[in-house]
């Protein structure tokens, strides 16, 4: 009859040889050269945002494929979530319409000391800016379409707050924004004193940041005492 204590000591010894064998293949594996391996590498676009805008996304990323031991890929592969960020610097924003491949490559070598940079792989290579440009346009209530209750009146200035609103985008778009924003009383037959914020009427648009989406609108109100005769 067999022991338990007996097979539960077999057992124990197979396991600790498996380990032992699987400890030094890895060993054995990590050492040898020419591995490949593909990473996800961080990148950051320098340029004067303060003047100019990128027209479409720019990659946050690139593929970079590595040749190296298998100690160094492992390195990279596990802490690469704090790597620094390559800067691609883009010195003439207006004329630059790609990356530049080999800069970005000479620059991300020096990321990977002791290993082999193959090639660099972004999502997109293409690129393109404008000039980043600013306008602020007033804005009036078209105080001709108030619809009033029989008998009563505005009997204020029509309060705007703000009384103007900044667009900032790519110059191309901000160029067709209209240069007075109109607003329009939505409300019907008004015979009490009025304070809504209205929406600013301006398209939506990705690139384009509005400083107010609305103005508060306020007037008062007065009932005439008798009809304003017909003229």
């Amino acid at each position: 009859m067999n022991n338990p204590t007996s097979r539960a000591g077999k057992l124990k010894t197979i396991v600790v040889c498996l380990l032992a064998a699987t400890f030094f293949w890895l060993m054995n594996a990590l050492n040898k050269d020419n591995y490949s391996l593909r990473l996800s590498y961080p990148i950051n676009f320098v340029y004067n945002d303060s003047a100019y805008i990128p027209v479409q996304p720019l990659p946050n990323t690139v593929s970079v494929n590595v040749s190296g031991d298998g100690w160094n890929l492992l390195r990279k592969s596990w802490f690469n979530f704090n790597a620094r960020p390559v800067e691609y610097r883009v010195t003439n924003p207006l004329t630059a319409s790609f990356i530049n491949s080999t800069s970005l490559t000479d620059q991300i070598v020096e990321q990977f000391p002791g290993m082999r940079v193959n090639y660099v792989v972004a999502d997109t290579f293409e690129i393109g800016f404008e000039r980043k440009l600013s306008r602020t346009i007033p804005v009036r209530v078209d105080s001709s379409s108030i619809s009033m209750n029989n008998g009563y009146v505005i009997s204020s200035f029509i309060n705007l707050s703000p009384s103007q609103v900044t667009v900032t985008g790519p110059a191309s778009v901000i160029r067709q924004y209209p240069d007075t924003i109109v607003l329009q009383v939505p409300a019907r037959r008004i015979q009490n004193n009025y304070d809504e914020t209205l929406p600013v009427p301006l398209p939506a648009h990705p690139l384009v940041s509005v400083s107010d989406r609305g103005v508060l609108v306020s007037f008062e109100v007065a009932q005439l005492l008798r009809p304003i005769p017909a003229l």
